[in-house]
């Protein structure tokens, strides 16, 4: 069985930053996965924010400069580090594992992606 859970969400002035914690356990190394963060903000999508494989990341185009996206293999963590955070940043915050090759095309998608974890809310305010 693999979990992911996410943490670190919170609500956070305009401007602040945030630093999400994703704790993956179970029959997973994230070493070996391709690792995701998404977000999905009231009555819209959930959206691609970063993906993350060996030395390969990829940011949605909105997000490069103030997201940071790494991960530590031997904690089997993922991180993604939110600077000046806007308030339309306002969203559940996933991570997800998609096995398989780094491809920017199938990051991006989220049915590629094998297990998620249960969300964690962000909230900025103005």
């Amino acid at each position: 069985q693999v979990q992911l859970v996410e943490s670190g969400g919170g609500l956070v002035q305009a401007g602040g930053s945030l630093r999400l914690s994703c704790a993956a356990s179970g029959r997973i190394f994230i070493s070996t996965y391709t690792m995701g963060w998404f977000r999905q903000a009231p009555g819209k999508e959930r959206e691609f924010v970063a993906a993350i494989s060996g030395r390969n990341t990829q940011y949605a185009d909105s997000l490069k400069g103030r997201f940071t996206i790494s991960r530590d293999n031997a904690k089997n963590m993922l991180y993604l580090q939110m600077n000046s955070l806007k308030p339309e940043d306002t969203a559940v915050y996933y991570c997800a594992a998609r096995g398989g090759t780094f491809s920017t095309q199938s990051n991006l998608g989220l049915t590629k992606y094998d297990y998620w974890g249960q969300g964690t809310q962000v909230t900025v305010s103005s």
